[in-house]
């Protein structure tokens, strides 16, 4: 799709992280759009070293380089959030990718508006969802700002000729013919897609692993952690207090060691296709699980399944691109009602691959003793149960005392031998 010649784009902001794609985007958009190209990084705790990246940008045509470290930001205001929340997708995907980009899309903004810029760029395929989320998120910031996406215009197809187009131009990247997987790291896991993954059915190789253990191959003593919630809020591990994203860190790096947090996933894109992807995500799993066991030990009933509901439409609209909406902004205004008794301690057990709940504490467990022993009390009279379950069962009771079918068993057939073929 060429420019419009009555509107030039003049400068433009690209979300740039030195790898190969991005890389061959910006020597690309000069070629096709005759204009400036300013390169923004998000640190946002992918642990690349980033001391290079200004000469990189630079040599490959970029009139200059903008980092911001986003790390304490993202924890704080979107895995947080996201956490409390509860939220999972398709079972298994606690979202890291898809929590990161509304972030960097809106610094993306951030500095569209500080530099003058008036279009973003985005090294997001033409079949993945990151392109939604990108683009979602500007829509939603600043709609003037005109979006483009070269996997949906140019005729580099693959990653061979994304490195083919890298060598023409002298631009240095580090995938290869022989190992080439899509990876997307930071603060909360690490994804891998592609290359040996592109099949199903085989079995992720060990080394493609890069920030945990297997467990056959993690320590054979177990590490206990007392994880200390503050409103929902992780605030402290083994008595320790840290920042949000300290903590995140700290996790990573314990579970890492015993095997913790890694997921195989065939999953549904927002797109319409499925794909294969593995995660690794052992902070995330272990704080998810222990927020968990807090909310089982001081949320109701009612609540607590209703916030089962509302963790799944959280995760749906997470992964969709939608998280500056209106409706996240009401889930998390539900979820915020919900968390202030989630204070308390949660312990934990580590050992090879799995999380094992080994004690939980608040001042707000719903928790009594008296209440739950099987043992002699005064505060429940058993006799009572009679009439509770007597009217609990009464539309069972109703329903064969008349005779009725029960579902699933006994129910009529449909007589198939009325109808004629054509």
């Amino acid at each position: 799709m060429p420019p419009n010649p009555s509107h030039p784009i003049q400068k433009v902001v690209l979300a740039y992280s030195g790898g190969l794609d991005t890389s061959v985007i910006v020597p690309w958009l000069k070629e096709n759009y005759g204009c400036e190209v300013v390169c923004f990084c998000a640190d946002v705790g992918q642990g690349e070293d980033l001391s290079g990246l200004e000469a990189k940008a630079l040599a490959s045509g970029a009139s200059q380089l903008i980092v911001r470290d986003l790390r304490e930001e993202f924890a704080a205001d979107y895995l947080i959030p996201m956490l409390r929340a509860g939220a999972v997708y398709e079972r298994k995907y606690l979202l890291g990718t898809s929590v990161a980009r509304p972030l960097i899309a809106k610094h993306l903004v951030d500095v569209a508006h500080e530099v003058g810029g008036d279009a973003i760029a985005h090294g997001a395929t033409g079949k993945g969802n990151d392109q939604v989320r990108f683009e979602l998120t500007v829509m939603a910031l600043d709609p003037r700002l005109k979006i483009i996406a070269p996997w949906r215009e140019w005729d580099i197809r693959s990653r061979e000729d994304a490195i083919a187009y890298a060598d023409a131009h002298n631009v240095p990247v580090t995938a290869t013919l022989k190992s080439i997987y899509s990876r997307d790291a930071n603060l909360w896991h690490l994804s891998h897609e592609g290359g040996l993954l592109e099949d199903p059915w085989n079995e992720p190789e060990e080394p493609m692993f890069q920030i945990s253990a297997s467990p056959e191959n993690a320590p054979d003593e177990p590490a206990y952690l007392e994880i200390e919630f503050d409103s929902g809020t992780p605030i402290a591990v083994n008595g320790e207090k840290m920042s949000p994203a300290a903590l995140i860190a700290y996790l990573n790096a314990v579970g890492g060691t015993h095997g913790i947090g890694r997921v195989d996933l065939v999953e549904n894109r927002l797109v319409g296709m499925k794909s294969h992807g593995v995660y690794e995500t052992p902070g995330g799993t272990i704080l998810l699980a222990a927020h968990r066991e807090l909310e089982s030990l001081v949320l109701d009933r009612e609540t607590i399944h209703f916030k089962d509901v509302v963790a799944l439409k959280y995760a749906e609209i997470t992964y969709n691109g939608l998280w500056f909406t209106p409706l996240r902004e009401a889930l998390d205004a539900f979820v915020d009602s919900t968390q202030g008794p989630v204070t308390g301690t949660v312990r934990l057990k580590l050992y090879k691959g799995n999380i094992i709940t080994a004690g939980r504490k608040s001042k707000f467990s719903l928790y009594r003793e008296d209440f739950a022993t099987f043992g002699q009390e005064n505060v429940y009279d058993q006799s009572d149960a009679e009439g509770f379950i007597h009217l609990y069962g009464l539309s069972l009771k109703v329903r064969a005392l008349n005779n009725l079918p029960i579902y699933g068993l006994n129910m009529p057939k449909p007589d198939y031998s009325r109808f004629k073929r054509d």
